[in-house]
């Protein structure tokens, strides 16, 4: 559905840029009447429409007709409906959104929404000692619960080991009532980067 939901995308922006520069001939050329200097027959003229009309003659009598032609064209028709059905599909049918299930009882089911609660973590990391910054992901697990993802750049004097029990401790409000795991990466920061 991610697939189709960018394709979609991307075929709107083109069509939509299509559709504008066609609209701008077509103003441009409305200017003038006639058949003379900014006109629609001269638009015509220089789009070489009687020269295409020529030449796709034989090809539109050819799917016209009974063959091996018109079966392809058939085909090709169909998959274009089929494609075109498929992304108005992914355009109207909304995206599904993922929660985290944090508690599950008799009185019903309480949730959070992955980038708040993301947030909130990033909250709880980002003033310990030796973390310069944080970066937070939360996922959720299939049978409940979730996984918070930490990335943590510390500073230099600071050891990985002290920077993991840091965050570990700070994330106790979250993971500690709640069935969240966490997974800390801890990696020094760069030159130039804001210390504590």
């Amino acid at each position: 559905m991610i697939l189709l939901r960018a394709l979609l995308r991307l075929v709107t922006f083109v069509l939509l840029v299509v559709l504008a520069v066609a609209g701008l001939a077509a103003a441009v050329f409305s200017i003038q009447g006639g058949t003379g200097g900014l006109s629609l027959p001269k638009l015509a003229e220089y789009a070489q429409l009687p020269a295409v009309r020529d030449r796709t003659g034989d090809l539109l009598s050819a799917v016209e007709a009974s063959g091996g032609v018109a079966r392809y064209s058939l085909l090709a028709g169909a998959l274009a409906v089929l494609l075109g059905l498929l992304l108005l599909v992914a355009a109207l049918v909304p995206r599904r959104e993922r929660l985290v299930e944090l508690e599950r009882g008799d009185d019903g089911t309480l949730n959070a929404r992955r980038r708040p609660l993301a947030q909130a973590a990033r909250a709880l990391v980002e003033p310990a000692r030796g973390v310069t910054e944080a970066k937070v992901r939360a996922r959720a697990r299939r049978r409940g619960g979730g996984t918070l993802r930490v990335r943590a750049l510390r500073t230099r004097p600071a050891q990985d080991a002290a920077i993991r029990a840091s965050i570990a401790e700070r994330l106790q409000p979250l993971t500690q009532p709640f069935k969240l795991k966490t997974t800390v990466r801890v990696r020094e920061a760069d030159r130039g980067a804001r210390v504590q």
